[in-house]
């Protein structure tokens, strides 16, 4: 097996290396604030062709050539110079994706650079109350009156909402065609009349989530992305590239590394935990996990480098991903034993927590990912149905009156 890039890329790698050399961390310029060094190494990074590569020039993007060895060496040397990548937020990972993909010329002129730049905010408007893994369910209408659709209903675990500029919400707007043939995907501006975002505490202390109420929201007839009634089809687009996003095996791996720390820094019996022999085994098959989802991402970075489809691998790492930060955070959560029991952002905690920020979080957030992005059983049917060929759920079959 052969995991070198060969020399071509190397080369290539160099001059990433070099680049980073040179502008990260950037040297203190003009009293500017850390948000604005941030803003000025992406837009030299994007001149240089090493960021925004999928998005046209004429968007802000740097236009690149499809090529995704050099992606994936962007990722590791960004990474290991811990130099920001593109900005990070809902509407870079999956509105602009989708825009580019599906939508009208003016909607990616008006959007996507704004969007990358980090002046535009997003918040998606998918789950309702009585629509969480059966989306295509939802009951939210959307009117077409004087050219302008009228829309009302309810959203819930809408991340950001509060601060959103915008929201890309599901509504239906043909009651009388089939519930995935009704829906469509309209734009939303999220500063105007009748929207009510009401923040949802968690069990971590803070509140990320909203739900939102729309009574009689208008938005133009135009800001609607694909065809009406085709937002079923327009939406599977946007959560392909939440769930890559994801199932990243980097962030696997960037939390073994962290456990590994922990298990080093906290006792048991009196010496590292590291040391206790029960514990090696539960990290040595945390590891086998990371390292199998890790050697799977080398495979798909091969077939997507000879432009060859992964196949049913593909369909997995959402999964895959979850459940490792589900046994990582269960592990981390025994070495701190008693120290796991203080509420998330406690001040008297004791020094393996200190040692440790965020690993209670962790565990409480690693149920929470199992469910966002499409759930766990609903990732399980479509590797069964999609990737083994094995029939349709009954219970699905029922739900639709089959």
């Amino acid at each position: 097996m052969d995991l070198s890039y060969g020399v071509e890329y190397e080369r290539y790698r160099e001059r990433v290396r070099e680049f980073l050399a040179a502008n990260w961390p950037p040297q203190k310029e003009d009293g500017a604030s850390r948000s604005e060094q941030v803003v000025r190494f992406r837009e030299r990074a994007t001149a240089e062709g090493y960021l925004n590569r999928h998005i046209p020039k004429r968007y802000g993007g740097s236009e690149q050539p499809p090529d995704v060895i050099e992606a994936q060496i962007l990722r590791e040397e960004f990474g290991r110079a811990h130099a920001p990548m593109e900005a990070r937020g809902i509407g870079t990972m999956m509105l602009v994706p989708t825009l580019l993909e599906r939508g009208e010329e003016w909607q990616k002129e008006k959007f996507v650079p704004g969007t990358i730049g980090g002046e535009i905010t997003w918040c998606q408007g998918y789950s309702e109350p009585g629509s969480g893994s059966d989306l295509a369910s939802l009951k939210t209408k959307g009117e077409l009156v004087d050219g302008e659709w009228v829309i009302s209903g309810q959203k819930i675990w809408t991340s950001g909402a509060q601060h959103a500029d915008y929201m890309f919400c599901l509504c239906r707007t043909e009651p009388d065609a089939p519930k995935h043939a009704g829906i469509s995907y309209l734009l939303i501006d999220m500063k105007q009349p009748g929207i009510d975002v009401r923040p949802l505490r968690q069990m971590t202390g803070t509140a990320d989530f909203n739900e939102v109420f729309l009574n009689e929201v208008r938005t133009p007839e135009d800001w609607i992305v694909g065809k009406r009634g085709e937002g079923w089809l327009v939406s599977r687009t946007t959560l392909k590239h939440e769930r890559n996003s994801i199932g990243a095996a980097a962030q696997s791996e960037t939390l073994l590394h962290g456990l590994v720390s922990l298990a080093k820094k906290v006792e048991r019996n009196g010496r590292p935990a590291i040391q206790d022999p029960s514990v090696r085994q539960r990290l040595a098959q945390v590891e086998g996990l990371v390292r199998a989802h890790q050697y799977s991402g080398y495979y798909q970075l091969t077939k997507s480098a000879k432009d060859e489809s992964p196949g049913r691998l593909g369909l997995m790492n959402k999964l895959v991903s979850t459940n490792i930060g589900h046994e990582v955070a269960k592990l981390a959560v025994d070495l701190l034993e008693d120290d796991a029991l203080v509420a998330p952002g406690a001040r008297d905690i004791g020094d393996a927590i200190q040692n440790a920020p965020g690993w209670i979080t962790q565990y409480m957030w690693s149920l929470g990912i199992a469910v966002a992005g499409g759930t766990a059983n609903i990732q399980r049917n479509i590797i069964a149905e999609r990737g083994l060929g094995l029939p349709r759920d009954a219970a699905a079959d029922r739900s639709a009156g089959k």
